[in-house]
């Protein structure tokens, strides 16, 4: 059965679609993962996550070690037994989550100190312990352990930083390489760094590629910088890394983020903003987001978004989400989640079909003038 293979099915410009083969499933690429923090995408089952085209959550290190315990998780089954998700999971090291503990933390070449931000308890998260952490959850992609810099700091001090994170690069090779039966059956992807400057991510890509992986992400943006930022530094990353192996962009973004960046040949993507919109009463529609709360909606019985193909626009009106959110309930933030990450993965699948129909470039145009009209 195979391990992990990623095949390109077709590409447009500098755009591609292909498919990520695990023994737990098949990606479709370019995919979207929702994100399940804490063993749950927030206000959604499992069921209804599948439903909406998601070939493969996110999990949270960072979360999942400090509650329920990654030793109690393995003794539970893993995380997929535990929540009940049978496709692939991939797993976020707990850099990030730790990097951002900034005054509850102290990071020194062999790993990270912190204290905890739910009883104050002191944990170490080193690139070895990284690795069991993700073993014993049972994740299907391991991200490597590394430092994620603010984006406004001196070059140098980035330099240090990404020079540290291909350090414990390889020690999360190797830790992972330790790792017996899980190693044989599940992936591990490097994480590039160096902030917006092109030759300290062509440094770091290089070391990774040396250290070897299945995968790559781009790591260290999203954090700030802007879009235009974020593009810019696009232009240039994804070539640095494998054309063999998937481009992961960490932690982005809205919808003309995502298309942005396939363009410039990235394959996967998490993001907490469907669901967090979600719970916070925006909706996602091709004519751009909407904010439900809005006295606007109030009479309007139309679906929220009348292209989209969910159970949400198929069943309830603008009305009456409108209703729920202005009145506190729950299920408004439930209807709004589904329909979101439903939306994202209805965008996904439009990419997927214009890469491979060659035709991106004006599909990228038409979302873009429509997306971002002035509403």
């Amino acid at each position: 059965m195979t391990r992990f293979s990623f095949t390109v099915h077709a590409t447009d410009g500098r755009a591609r679609t292909g498919a990520i083969a695990m023994q737990r499933g098949t990606i479709r690429t370019p995919a979207f993962m929702p994100v399940g923090t804490a063993g749950t995408v927030k206000a959604m089952k499992v069921e209804d996550v599948a439903a909406t085209g998601a070939d493969i959550i996110l999990g949270n290190t960072y979360h999942l070690m400090l509650r329920p315990g990654a030793e109690r998780m393995a003794r539970l089954g893993g995380l997929h037994n535990f929540m009940r998700w049978d496709k692939p999971i991939l797993t976020d090291s707990g850099g990030y989550q730790v990097m951002s503990l900034s005054d509850l933390r102290k990071i020194t070449e062999e790993g990270v100190t912190f204290a905890s931000h739910i009883d104050g308890s002191r944990h170490n998260l080193t690139p070895e312990r990284s690795m069991e952490i993700q073993r014993l959850l049972g994740s299907d992609i391991v991200m490597a352990f590394d430092e994620c810099p603010k984006i406004d700091q001196p070059r140098d001090v980035i330099a240090k930083s990404m020079e540290m994170s291909m350090r414990w690069a390889r020690r999360s090779r190797d830790g992972f390489d330790a790792g017996g039966e899980h190693a044989e059956r599940a992936a591990l992807f490097g994480i590039q760094q160096g902030g917006l400057d092109e030759e300290l991510r062509a440094a770091s890509a290089g070391a990774l590629t040396e250290i070897g992986f299945d995968g790559y992400a781009i790591g260290g943006l999203a954090v700030g910088e802007g879009q235009e930022a974020m593009f810019a530094t696009l232009d240039f990353a994804p070539g640095q890394l494998p054309a063999d192996r998937p481009r992961y962009l960490m932690g982005v973004g809205k919808p003309d983020d995502l298309v942005g960046a396939v363009e410039r040949g990235v394959d996967m993507f998490d993001c907490v903003l469907p669901t967090r919109s979600g719970r916070n009463g925006q909706g996602f529609t091709w004519d751009g987001p909407l904010n439900m709360r809005n006295a606007k909606h109030a009479e309007d019985m139309g679906p929220l978004d009348p292209e989209c193909t969910c159970p949400v626009c198929a069943k309830y009106s603008r009305a009456y989400l409108h209703h729920l959110h202005k009145a506190g309930e729950m299920l408004g933030a439930m209807l709004l989640t589904e329909h979101n990450l439903s939306f994202y993965q209805q965008l996904m699948a439009a990419m997927r079909g214009a890469i491979a129909e060659a035709r991106f470039a004006s599909f990228a145009a038409a979302f873009r003038a429509r997306y971002l009209a002035k509403r």
